[in-house]
């Protein structure tokens, strides 16, 4: 079976924070729904590093952020405050315009900590990219888990193995969180586009070899995962929601929807978050 292959290239989000970007790809725009994932860690944050994301604008998109290990404190012009910890879904629905930041608790300001994780954005529906913005978060105990020999699944978000996850979605989407003991494997769930990335250690395919940080996009049908010596693997997928225009924080149906959002943040519009008064500056390079 030939599996198109994904590599993930380094991004740095500031300050050294480095990520692997999966998609968007040359040659793979989105998975379903989702039109971007990056991978960061695992690192130990120490009290010098200024990996703290300052407040930034969104239109259009719906943030996953999904942690192993760590912690993030995450503001939004909602007035949502929430700490982010590992297990937890957090998903931050743009809609017509959001501001957030992503900073270190101060509990952790002065010591060494793990930082490992997920974000992805996934496309809101056309009909649904001007609705007002929300969060939704989901607690790592409100996540079900399915278990069998050698596997641990926890159903992030769709319906998996015979469980719904309870996090909020617009369109049909899937997100797994797969842990294999060594020699641990289970058929995946079906769904129109999909892929696994492995989060660390090497995985299996159908017998077909994996690398860890490697995403691989499987065909439709019944496909088995497998681990010889254990690893984590997260699968994601869902419907696909059609193209989309995609510049800096924003994504749209429509170029316009982008120039508008990008002119009302230059002028000072789009929202503020409370308590934390920083703004991140338009890029350079601005849209046309």
């Amino acid at each position: 079976m030939k599996l198109q292959v994904l590599k993930p290239h380094e991004k740095d989000l500031g300050g050294g924070f480095m990520v692997r970007r999966l998609i968007p790809a040359l040659d793979r725009r989105a998975i379903g729904p989702f039109v971007f994932f990056d991978h960061f860690g695992p690192i130990v944050e120490r009290p010098e590093d200024r990996h703290d994301v300052r407040p930034h604008p969104h239109i259009g998109l719906a943030t996953v952020t999904y942690l192993f290990e760590g912690a993030i404190d995450h503001r939004d012009s909602t007035g949502a405050v929430q700490r982010i910890e590992p297990g937890a879904i957090n998903l931050m629905a743009a809609g017509r315009g959001i501001v957030h930041s992503e900073r270190r608790p101060p509990d952790m300001a002065d010591r060494a900590a793990p930082k490992h994780g997920l974000q992805l954005w996934m496309a809101l529906p056309a009909e649904n990219e001007q609705d007002p913005p929300n969060f939704d978060h989901t607690p790592a105990h409100s996540i079900p888990v399915h278990e069998r020999e050698g596997v641990t699944a926890r159903v992030l978000i769709g319906s998996a193995h015979g469980l719904e996850s309870p996090v909020p979605t617009l369109s049909p989407t899937l997100y797994v969180d797969y842990r294999l003991a060594p020699g641990g494997c289970i058929e995946l769930p079906d769904a129109t586009e999909r892929l696994l990335y492995g989060v660390d250690g090497a995985f299996e395919v159908d017998g077909e070899p994996a690398q860890p940080c490697t995403g691989l996009v499987l065909p439709s049908g019944t496909v088995r995962l497998a681990a010889r010596e254990g690893a984590r693997v997260v699968l994601i997928g869902g419907d696909s929601l059609g193209p989309r225009h995609i510049w800096w924080n924003f994504v749209a149906t429509r170029k316009e929807l982008i120039l508008e959002a990008a002119q009302a943040w230059e002028a000072g519009g789009i929202g503020d978050v409370p308590g934390d008064p920083e703004r991140m500056p338009l890029p350079d390079k601005r849209p046309h």
